[in-house]
């Protein structure tokens, strides 16, 4: 099989020549998955850094027989396990979704046309391509319509490629216009789109503000955690300390340090947003791509598919200069029958007229740079398409007429005798009539566009179509701003992009190059910009905005590079997505404080501890109560509550004005406790337990600040985290190595202390949270 073998194009492979190629292992390979197998989620959430410290800090515990301080690692190990589990249910979830939304390609066996998976592919099948559809393997057009391809993924170059009988197309290749029959010729490893590591559907945005913050505090910790542990040990050592005493104070501090709750929490709700979101049919390729929606303050809108139902229905033709009706009409079934392109235009008018017998001399199918298309047959050259895109000058009676059909919300095409069909535009167009088709409406569209716009995200609309036609439909949808439109193909070679997005909402007649630099205009301008989108003319757009979606009944092309694919296509789903997103971040941006009160005081305390004559104030178990009813339950159920507001990118600013001033009310008060050790000469067992009430207070205090908004459930979950706080001192101290506190000599060193706690926060979070705080720049 090392000759290239050539099938009949009216027969194909045969089911025994299919076999064969499958046992010689000449077989396509199934799209990459998007989610990670089973083992890796075990391996990459189990083999972690902070996971390898931990056990290592367990060992060291393990050493001075106080086994009841290896507590935190039982912690460690049920915060892992949930991990595994929500990623395993959402990838399940994605999976699925994904198993769906792929669109099987349509070969020839056994002179049958039959749909199959990517994957099913063999060498020398016959592949029936169309408009839309990207190449999955290396292959030989054997016979084609005006095949059209984008190769720009390999020459870079994104003007379209007319390819004919006996060319080569490479797999990525997108085919623009036309459609034809290709031979496969290079399946799996062999071709071009494997060799590149399927380039063509790889894009790298701006990684997630979010996760990228959280990694950078993971870095400098890493860089942190070891020096001040060994810092810490050897300083208790030198200070006449026993070594389990030193083991149990290390081990305290560099349990505190790590964060590890606050990585979890974030890919969890990550993956339950993944999860949520393929509830309702919609499905996320990148899980990052849940935020990046979530801080989207414009949306871009392709007509089709989003205001519209995406169904054209055929109106009428209106003949010009007195042409008969009937016989325009003819010519223009004869026409869509010639072209026989398979776009919903296409597919309205064939509707109407049905397919009249004709042999085409000549064919050019639509394309979306063109945009028009045209056939010659019976001696004769039509073109039907965009007037703009026609003429070089549109006649000014034709002009008034469109614009007049345009406004009463008709789509406007024109049929026309040309005397050749030269590109970008035929010679010598002859107007036969007019071509009026209407779009549907979605059926919620109006209540869709009018939560986006209550929620400050900004609607705009980038079409091909007559921008008047395109802004009556917006009109009827309830677009804010839908009267500001423009004519994208009437601003010159070189517009103002930036004046454009200032100054329009609704773009018409707008080319595939043009609605990339559209976007491009509306982030230079700090716009996080989402772009919807279903066919190939939308590519560089959906390419260049910070968040793509595609619809499910898009082109394969779109779908494969979008960061969510609605699966029914509905875009009403869109509110679900953008809530979801809101939810997940607002949620982790609020409870991240709370993780990093411990770092913080944490840091500190061992830093000042290297220097002082006191072990560190905590063993691993008294951190217990604290780290699970302070943080870690209230934080997973904080992290489920609705918050749809919009997102800040107040990150940092927002962690800083509640961790900062909670982790020095903390050290601030540990030593104050240690002055009064000394003075009424308490052992380390008192001090450490008025030690971890007053770290458990200022906690307390700052979970009650991070669930703000209160409602019944956030105040009755507080309550009970402060209940079940004050039940550990009662009831469990001797597990958790606290004292018992029902001692009045004691009571009158903490009552002042636990009475002055709250008013202390406060005032250090008013003045220097938000005053000193707020005037640096975290992002």
């Amino acid at each position: 099989m090392s000759e290239r073998y050539l099938s009949a194009i009216e027969h194909g492979l045969t089911t025994k020549q299919v076999d064969q190629r499958l046992t010689a292992g000449l077989k396509n390979e199934p799209l990459p998955p998007l989610t990670r197998s089973v083992k890796q989620i075990f391996r990459d959430n189990l083999l972690t850094l902070f996971n390898c410290i931990n056990v290592l800090l367990a060992g060291l515990v393990f050493l001075t027989g106080s086994y009841k301080n290896m507590l935190f690692l039982f912690v460690v190990i049920v915060n892992t396990a949930i991990g595994i589990f929500q990623e395993i249910r959402a990838k399940r979830q994605v999976d699925k979704l994904a198993l769906l939304s792929a669109t099987k390609v349509q070969v020839r066996r056994d002179g049958q046309t039959v749909a199959i998976g990517q994957d099913e592919i063999v060498q020398d099948d016959l592949l029936l391509v169309t408009r839309g559809e990207q190449i999955p393997v290396d292959g030989l057009v054997r016979a084609t319509a005006g095949l059209e391809v984008d190769e720009s993924q390999i020459t870079g170059e994104a003007d379209p490629v007319i390819k004919g009988p006996g060319d080569e197309l490479v797999s990525g290749s997108v085919i623009l216009g036309g459609h034809g029959i290709v031979q496969a010729t290079q399946v799996g490893h062999g071709s071009f789109i494997k060799q590149m590591a399927r380039a063509a559907k790889q894009k790298r945005r701006t990684p997630s503000q979010l996760l990228t913050i959280i990694n950078r505090i993971i870095k400098i910790l890493t860089f942190t955690i070891i020096p001040l542990g060994a810092g810490l040990f050897i300083s208790t050592m030198m200070r006449g300390e026993s070594q389990n005493r030193a083991i149990l104070g290390t081990v305290a501090a560099m349990v505190g340090m790590i964060p590890e709750g606050l990585v979890l929490l974030t890919s969890v709700a990550l993956a339950a947003g993944a999860f949520t979101l393929g509830r309702h049919q919609v499905l996320v390729r990148e899980l990052p791509a849940i935020e990046a929606l979530a801080r989207v303050d414009t949306l871009c809108l392709d007509k089709t598919g989003t205001i519209t139902s995406g169904k054209l229905v055929f109106e009428r033709v209106e003949p010009w200069n007195q042409h008969d009706l009937t016989a325009v009409e003819h010519r223009l079934a004869a026409l869509v029958t010639a072209i026989d392109d398979d776009n919903e235009t296409a597919r309205a008018i064939k509707t109407a007229f049905g397919q009249p017998p004709v042999q085409a001399t000549e064919v050019l199918p639509f394309s979306s740079s063109r945009k028009w298309s045209g056939a010659a047959f019976d001696g004769h050259a039509y073109v039907m398409g965009a007037p703009e895109f026609i003429f070089t000058t549109v006649p000014g009676e034709l002009q008034s007429r469109i614009k007049t059909l345009a406004q009463q919300g008709y789509r406007v095409l024109v049929l026309a005798e040309v005397a050749a069909l030269t590109t970008p535009k035929p010679t010598r167009p002859m107007t036969l009539g007019l071509i009026l088709i209407t779009d549907e409406l979605r059926p919620h569209a109006k209540t869709t566009f009018g939560f986006f716009a209550n929620q400050d995200v900004a609607l705009k609309v980038i079409s091909g179509d007559n921008p008047v036609t395109v802004a009556s439909i917006a009109q009827r949808a309830e677009i804010k701003d839908a009267d500001r439109l423009v004519d994208m193909s009437q601003v010159g070679t070189t517009p103002d992009y930036d004046q454009l997005v200032t100054n329009y909402t609704v773009f018409g007649r707008v080319t595939p190059q043009q609605k990339e630099q559209l976007i491009k205009a509306y982030q230079r301008n700090g716009h996080t910009v989402a772009m919807t989108g279903d066919g190939v003319n939308d590519l560089l757009a959906l390419k260049q905005a910070d968040c793509s979606i595609a619809m499910a009944s898009g082109s394969e092309a779109t779908k494969s590079l979008a960061d969510f694919v609605l699966i029914d296509s509905n875009f009403d789903a869109m509110v679900q997505v953008l809530n979801e997103g809101r939810r997940v971040i607002n949620n982790i941006e609020r409870v991240a404080a709370l993780y990093l009160i411990k770092t913080m005081y944490s840091v500190a305390l061992t830093l000042i501890f290297i220097f002082m004559s006191h072990s560190y104030p905590f063993e691993p178990i008294q951190l217990t109560p604290i780290s699970s009813l302070m943080v870690g339950i209230p934080t997973f159920f904080l992290a489920l509550q609705p918050d749809y507001t919009r997102i800040t990118g107040r990150f940092m600013k927002q962690v800083m004005e509640i961790a900062v001033p909670a982790a020095i009310c903390v050290g601030g008060y540990i030593m104050v406790i240690m002055v009064l050790g000394n003075k009424f000469q308490l052992n380390f067992e008192t001090t450490a337990t008025l030690s971890v009430l007053m770290t458990g207070i200022f906690s307390l205090n700052a979970l009650l600040i991070a669930a703000r908004p209160l409602n019944r459930f956030k105040i009755g979950l507080v309550v009970l985290m402060a209940t079940l706080f004050v039940l550990v001192f009662l009831f469990a101290g001797r597990i958790f190595s606290l004292v018992n506190l029902l001692d009045w000599s004691l009571a009158v060193i903490y009552l002042p202390l636990m009475i002055s706690a709250y008013p202390v926060f406060i005032v250090l979070q008013n003045g220097l949270g938000k005053r000193v705080l707020s005037k640096i720049n975290w992002r």
